[in-house]
């Protein structure tokens, strides 16, 4: 789906990330690398081979888009290094684009593992006129793009069924983006009057009319 926000154009797509066409920017929220090792640490039973499919979905939505530089907005690495940092930054290697970490709450790991992958960290940045934090923030004549919220979506069908979706849930000043990570989870949002919800399904993202 494509939208525009203070005349520039994005491209928000299924998996979560989102597209900025000027600046040849993607975007992506919230991937908790780290957290699958950390559940299969603890006795929960999830397969090894559910780490490599967020490094798939990365891949698949780089080859979509002719980016340049990708900023994660936060909640890139879960916790404590595991297993999981040794993927990544194996990943990092095979990959051009710049890479820029905006820091969340979960990013605790000490920044010379992202400086000695040239990783550039930052508490916030200002491109143009949009504000990138990890928490939702608000500043003055500035546009906020964030996650941490891990945003979703009740809809509600015939009779009492309800279909619950991730989603980019937009306001006059800020865009929450969904949580591209594996078993991350969502947080169900109620969208006041003048907000936006776009919702994901597998084939698309689909704006929902209220």
């Amino acid at each position: 789906m494509k939208i525009t926000i203070n005349n520039h154009n994005f491209v928000l797509h299924q998996s979560g990330a989102a597209f900025w066409q000027e600046k040849k920017i993607l975007f992506i929220s919230d991937l908790h690398l780290g957290k699958i090792g950390h559940f299969r640490k603890h006795g929960m039973a999830i397969p090894e081979k559910a780490i490599l499919e967020n490094f798939a979905r990365l891949n698949a939505v780089l080859e979509l888009f002719d980016s340049e530089t990708i900023i994660f907005l936060g909640d890139l690495f879960h916790s404590k290094i595991n297993n999981e940092w040794n993927f990544f930054s194996e990943w990092t290697k095979t990959h051009f684009q710049k890479i820029i970490l905006i820091e969340g709450n979960h990013d605790i790991i000490s920044k010379q593992y992202y400086i000695d992958l040239n990783i550039d960290v930052y508490p916030e940045l200002i491109i143009h006129d949009f504000l990138l934090t990890h928490h939702p923030s608000e500043r003055a004549d500035l546009f906020n793009f964030c996650g941490h919220i891990h945003p979703g979506v009740k809809l509600k069908g015939m009779g009492r069924q309800f279909l619950s979706l991730s989603c980019f849930f937009r306001k006059p000043n800020q865009m929450i983006f969904p949580s591209f990570g594996e078993f991350t989870g969502n947080f169900y949002l109620i969208p006041e009057e003048n907000d936006q919800i776009y919702a994901i399904t597998k084939e698309e993202v689909i704006e929902i009319k209220r």
